[in-house]
């Protein structure tokens, strides 16, 4: 494989698999304390896990978070079984980084997911640094027409791109790119970080580019800067230093809470099963994403990813039942949940 986005995809693969702590396992969830209620006065298979998000239902708010996709055979064996599996159990799929069908025609088939996941809320990628290397809102029109995506997200990765051998740090400006792709596409636009977090000041910026839905995407989970630490053969990178860096997802959420009226915001980032789920709606999360518990199954078949996904389903369901709730709508910001608000 030479294509270089090809190869550091499929490098960026062989480093989960053999570094474990690439998960940084912080359970910043943990702490969170909710209110147990003995008397849920409810019936537990009359609790309601269904959510209506970009116009489609889902069987509960979980999003397989985008991870990888190019011409290889085995990333496109993962993108797959990961949409069959979205399929067959009603939940939302990201899309990896979509940069590579831009210069490989080879790998569009990774993206082009739609014969198997007809119905699933799907959502496409791109790199929002690519926006100042010249990639154009026409760009990202026809990689959302192409694969036939319900909205693009555009993913910002100061932290990695810093760390990365080839990394591309130019931001400046980068807020003003991002208008005008939101003017320019008639879906939706997210964004996302990849494991550091979005800041107060990031989101009145982001609010002001146009932007309603942000993935705040913190510290807790897997470590972008740890993992480009493993590929730089100097052995001067500054990877590990960093690999705790940025915001926990929870505090993410606290801190962008006062635009509850302007943003819905999905939680990811060490998430980590369906607990954390219920707390991360009830700061304010309308969409949980998990992505690294997903990644080993996908590469073997979509049925051992749909065991996963209803064992998610399960404890989430578990959960909203001892905290006494039938429907989502009544997590969303329910800070009477809380022990300590």
């Amino acid at each position: 494989m030479h294509d270089p986005i090809n190869r550091r995809k499929l490098e960026h693969l062989q480093i989960l698999r053999d570094d474990p702590q690439t998960d940084r396992r912080k359970f910043y969830f943990d702490p969170i304390r909710l209110t147990h209620r003995a008397l849920p006065e409810i019936d537990r298979d009359a609790v309601d896990t269904r959510v209506t998000f970009m116009g489609k239902t889902l069987s509960f708010p979980l999003l397989i978070s985008g991870m990888t996709g190019g011409a290889d055979e085995a990333l496109q064996t993962i993108n797959r079984n990961l949409a069959i599996a979205a399929e067959a159990t009603g939940i939302a799929m990201g899309l990896g980084s979509q940069r590579i069908m831009l210069a490989d025609a080879q790998a569009r088939a990774s993206f082009m997911l739609r014969d198997v996941a007809p119905q699933t809320l799907l959502f496409g990628n791109l790199g929002a640094i690519q926006l100042n290397g010249g990639v154009t809102p026409a760009d990202c029109t026809r990689l959302v027409d192409q694969t036939g995506v319900d909205a693009l997200c555009l993913h910002l990765n100061p932290l990695q791109e810093a760390v990365q051998p080839e990394g591309d740090t130019n931001f400046s400006g980068l807020a003003a790119r991002i208008a005008e792709v939101v003017r320019a596409l008639k879906v939706p636009v997210v964004v996302k970080e990849v494991g550091t977090g979005i800041s107060d000041e990031d989101a009145k910026r982001l609010i002001e580019a146009g932007v309603t839905t942000i993935d705040v995407a913190g510290a807790g989970g897997t470590s972008w800067s740890r993992i480009e630490s493993h590929r730089d053969s100097t052995g001067c990178s500054s990877g590990e230093l960093f690999q705790d860096w940025g915001l926990p997802t929870p505090d993410a959420l606290r801190l962008l809470q006062p635009y509850a009226d302007r943003l819905t915001l999905i939680a990811s980032g060490g998430i980590r099963n369906g607990i954390d789920m219920v707390k991360a709606m009830i700061l304010g999360a309308s969409l949980c994403g998990v992505a690294r518990p997903f990644l080993d199954r996908a590469a073997e078949s979509p049925e051992r990813m749909i065991d996963l996904i209803e064992t998610l389903r399960r404890q989430f369901t578990t959960a909203m039942f001892l905290l006494g709730q039938e429907r989502v709508a009544d997590l969303i910001n329910n800070r009477t949940l809380l022990l300590h608000p």
